[in-house]
């Protein structure tokens, strides 16, 4: 069997959240399950191109509205994952810097899918099934179905993965040329509430619908955007998959991020050596307990909340640290920087990305804070399990699925409001839990054997594209 999945975002070639790490890992598993996946994504004016070499695949032109571009495919296996990764250059549309923020995004997203497409129909290449990785390519699924020139593609198993249901890549009517012609009786299919609607679209033409977890899947047929309605109807032909990690490259034995690497029968030590790192570069006490938030400061992970939180938890609980990576809206920004002047050696907040610093977080951090709003899956909490971090998550997605309370016989701290007053309150539950230094270490230890990797996972996949 043969697998093509179609995405905006594959690590390490470009990220911005949990996306990419999936397109980056999934398809390696399922090579080592014995069949045969790659990935194509657009080529990105990035540093990852600008150290490597492409090899040129195939070259043609597709028409987008009334335009002709040329594009390019190139060809590159990525190292790390052994993956064979298909590169769509198009001048002036695919070959920006940034992933996302462009003013013609949905000119970019379209033209992306119509150089796929256009890939398959004339070349000699083909496969069993197209996977789709959320609104972005979407679109293929009504394109192969529907439009004329790509009728040799006609009834090509199409499966599309919701990895955020609250992003649609919605667009007026008013540009439905930007569609190859088809059939107007059907463009009912590409409507939703009166826009044009690609993720709609898609999981009305694909062949299944996977969220990605179970728990994301029935809360989207209560709230999913508008979509609710749509994904009850079609519920016959949707499942909840839960995505895995990448338990090669996230590995504490062989992470060369790290200050120390650690095994569970050094997790102690371990642990400790990271966050004497952490503490020594932030200015923080080794000797407290260090709470992170690694993530987008946005309102589905209730980073809105954070800044109040902690600041009434530094104020009641004067010995804990707490330290925050991410970026995202300035206002939070601007709190997180005020915080930083007023909790000098208690509290500390890098704006930005780092790679390296948030392996370092997993591995030196006592406790994760992840108080989504929304998480449809949630990766941080895995990475901080491998890691012996304890994570502390509202009760949403897959944070639901992946984590048990303490009180209830499991391994972490789980309340179930999006609330000042909850974050509050399970940080308070997290020091006593420290305190209690025989059963943190035990939940340490017991955190970093659970197995989320993507093997069983990677086999749910293949087991769906065989159902088509």
């Amino acid at each position: 069997m043969k697998i093509l999945h179609t995405s905006f975002e594959c690590y390490p070639i470009a990220k911005v959240g949990g996306l990419a790490d999936v397109v980056g890992s999934l398809p390696k598993y399922q090579n080592d399950l014995g069949y045969d996946s790659s990935v194509i994504v657009p080529y990105y004016n990035n540093a990852f191109f600008k150290k490597r070499k492409l090899k040129n695949e195939f070259t043609g032109v597709f028409k987008l509205k009334n335009e002709l571009y040329n594009y390019s495919i190139f060809t590159i296996v990525i190292k790390s994952t052994r993956v064979t990764t298909y590169i769509v250059q198009v001048e002036g549309l695919l070959d920006r810097e940034n992933v996302y923020g462009y003013d013609d995004e949905t000119k970019q997203y379209i033209g992306f899918q119509l150089a796929v497409l256009n890939w398959l129909s004339t070349s000699d290449k083909s496969f069993d099934v197209i996977h789709c990785h959320d609104h972005h390519t979407s679109l293929i699924p009504f394109m192969i179905n529907y439009c004329d020139d790509y009728l040799k593609l006609k009834y090509t198993p199409t499966v599309i993965t919701i990895h955020n249901a609250q992003y649609q890549g919605q667009f007026s009517h008013d540009e439905i040329k930007l569609i190859p012609a088809f059939n107007f009786d059907n463009v009912g299919l590409l409507d939703w509430y009166g826009s044009i609607n690609p993720l709609a679209a898609g999981i009305k033409c694909s062949s299944k619908v996977n969220t990605v977890s179970p728990s994301y899947m029935e809360e989207l047929k209560e709230q999913a955007n508008g979509l609710e309605g749509l994904l009850r109807s079609e519920s016959n032909k949707c499942i909840g998959i839960l995505n895995g990690i990448d338990t090669d490259f996230w590995n504490t034995e062989e992470d060369n991020m790290l200050a120390k690497n650690y095994k569970v029968s050094n997790v102690v030590s371990g642990k400790k050596a990271n966050k004497k790192e952490i503490c020594e570069l932030y200015n923080l006490n080794v000797e407290l307990p260090l709470f992170g938030f690694i993530g987008r400061l946005v309102g589905e992970k209730s980073a809105d909340l954070l800044p109040q939180a902690i600041r009434e938890a530094l104020e009641e609980n004067e010995e804990i640290n707490v330290m925050i990576l991410g970026s995202g809206h300035q206002e939070i920004e601007e709190q997180l920087i005020e915080l930083k002047e007023e909790f000098k050696g208690r509290f500390n907040a890098h704006i930005g990305y780092d790679e390296k610093l948030s392996h370092l977080l997993y591995a030196g951090c006592d406790f994760l804070l992840m108080p989504s709003r929304v998480e449809p899956c949630g990766l941080n909490q895995m990475y901080s399990l491998r890691y012996g971090t304890i994570p502390i998550v509202r009760r949403t997605g897959g944070l639901k699925d992946t984590v048990i309370d303490i009180g209830d016989g499991g391994f972490g701290i789980c309340h179930n409001q999006a609330s000042v007053w909850d974050i509050k309150y399970s940080i308070g539950r997290a020091i006593e839990l420290y305190k209690d230094v025989s059963s943190f270490r035990k939940i340490q230890k017991t955190i970093m054997k659970i197995d989320n990797s993507w093997t069983k996972s990677a086999q749910e996949y293949i087991n769906l594209y065989k159902s088509i």
